[in-house]
């Protein structure tokens, strides 16, 4: 089990007595002026590091910040965040933000929700820790709450609080619970699911879209704004049921701030381990971490090796159901080869795109024609490098048969793995049919003759994640490589079966 760090606002707090203590009103004591002008109003940045000065502040919250105070002063109206665990979003959304908010303005009503009560209470009293804090009363001195029991006549507890001389006010409440009041001018909903038992539960999944739908949504009025902060756990969670029935622009660049209408969504999945090409708002390269420090690449791998699902729900925000996986149910894996092989050969498609990846599969057949993998090359190397990769490993598996994909330059690598293995038959073909209708229609053989041999999981990884998190919504994938040559071996060894069998009947 990997460690659990010490909370460092856990520690904080522990260190810091409350500072402001407020004159009895009835007191005949005249409250002491201030001893300066106010400050200028700060942007959330240097609000979130003047009043918790060990935040470890990484490019990606800056961003995360910027759309956090571009929510607080009204330019979002509707905000859904998924981030991996343990990156900054509970303090950013549901620590900072309601005390940053509050600071703008004192009179707005602002509910925090979470799982369970106590988790969201315990965000409420962070906050209020913070508002009594020194620092945010030279920052914010119009937003002050009750202290050592006056004034009186304002609510201070666990679950609310209520803004000295205004209307404004903090509410916190767990899953399903009720919400009392008049309005509520912000809601932050944070992760409404415990873990991935409670995601995967359908009667949860259904309650907490009818307590949205019947609580959340009734107590809002024509300015509320919400926002949504969660680790993914389930493609059909309240983000996925949204996404699914509601208008969403997914973040790329600042200017979709200005092109985003009253009701839209505005959608941020800030992955562990970026995909795809650097964006305004996520700059970063492929495959580079979003808090290395933290959680290194190397670390995020291994998390990915031992469970690929849900690595790509928690950490990458792409959640799949085992109902939604076209490969559910798993490969079948071996120890050692039958005697009874008949043939080896391989099946290679080079990469289509820029960052798709080559996949080449060695493989073995046995008499009732199941296939065995014997090795794989899958890689986004040039083809320069991955020519003498394919090469030394059809030499190495001792195959005598290789087919490869003409598409997109595949002839030129064929003839080239042919110079590298001259032992090896090279053939190329061109691969016109659908690749969705072809990988959809063979799933079932593939998962019935394919066998991996044991620990393939870490011995191939992304293969394997990209294989196991296959959704059988094929447009919703972004890699086809696996599934497509393991398809393609399939057709190819079913269509060398049927033409022996042909020979043998009419021979």
């Amino acid at each position: 089990m990997i460690p659990i760090e010490k909370d460092p606002i856990e520690e904080w707090i522990a260190s810091v007595q409350p500072i402001i203590v407020l004159p009895d009103e009835n007191s005949a004591e005249t409250p002491v002026a201030a001893s300066a002008e106010p400050r200028p109003v700060p942007s959330f940045e240097e609000f979130a590091t003047s009043v918790y000065p060990f935040l470890e502040v990484q490019p990606f919250h800056r961003n995360y910040y910027r759309l956090l105070e571009a929510f607080a002063r009204g330019e979002i109206s509707k905000l859904m965040v998924s981030m991996p665990p343990q990156h900054g979003k509970s303090v950013g959304a549901s620590t900072l933000l309601p005390a940053y908010m509050l600071g703008l303005n004192p009179d707005s009503r602002i509910a925090i929700a979470s799982y369970s009560a106590a988790l969201a209470n315990k965000f409420n009293r962070r906050v209020q820790r913070i508002i009594e804090g020194e620092e945010y009363g030279t920052l914010f001195p119009s937003t002050r709450i009750k202290c050592g029991g006056k004034p009186p006549r304002y609510l201070r507890t666990a679950d609310e609080v209520e803004i000295i001389d205004h209307e404004g006010g903090l509410l916190s409440v767990g899953r399903e619970g009720s919400l009392t009041g008049n309005r509520v001018d912000c809601f932050i909903l944070d992760d409404l699911y415990k873990d991935a038992m409670e995601a995967n539960s359908p009667l949860i999944r259904e309650n907490c879209w009818e307590w949205y739908t019947s609580v959340v949504r009734t107590r809002m009025h024509n300015a509320s704004r919400e926002l949504i902060v969660f680790t993914r756990w389930h493609e059909e969670d309240l983000i996925g049921v949204l996404r699914s029935h509601e208008r969403c622009v997914d973040l790329r660049s600042w200017a979709d701030l200005e092109s985003l209408g009253k009701d839209d969504w505005l959608c941020v999945n800030l992955e562990a381990l970026k995909t795809g090409e650097p964006t305004e708002f996520d700059p970063r390269h492929e495959g580079e971490a979003l808090w290395a420090e933290r959680q290194s690449r190397e670390l995020l791998e291994s998390k990915r090796r031992l469970d690929p699902v849900r690595f790509e729900c928690m950490y990458q925000g792409r959640p799949s159901s085992q109902g939604g996986l076209l490969y559910a149910s798993g490969f079948a894996t071996y120890d050692a080869l039958p005697r009874d092989i008949v043939r080896r050969a391989n099946y290679t498609d080079t990469a289509d795109m820029g960052d798709d990846y080559l996949c080449s599969v060695s493989y073995a057949v046995d008499s009732d024609g199941v296939i065995y993998v014997l090795d794989v090359v899958y890689s986004r190397e040039p083809m320069e490098v991955t020519e003498s990769m394919v090469a030394s490993m059809l030499q190495a598996s001792d195959v005598r048969q290789a087919l490869i994909e003409s598409n997109n330059g595949g002839r030129g690598f064929a003839r080239s793995v042919q110079r590298l293995a001259p032992r090896v038959k090279v053939e190329w073909f061109h691969q016109g049919a659908n690749k969705e209708a072809r990988i959809l229609s063979n799933s079932a053989t593939v998962l019935h003759m394919v066998r991996f041999p044991q620990g393939w999981a870490t011995r191939w990884a992304e293969m394997y994640a990209h294989l196991m998190t296959y959704r059988r919504d094929l447009r919703s994938n972004r890699w086809h490589d696996a599934p497509d040559v393991l398809t393609g071996i399939v057709e190819r060894e079913s269509l060398q079966s049927t033409t022996k069998i042909l020979k043998v009947k009419f021979s």
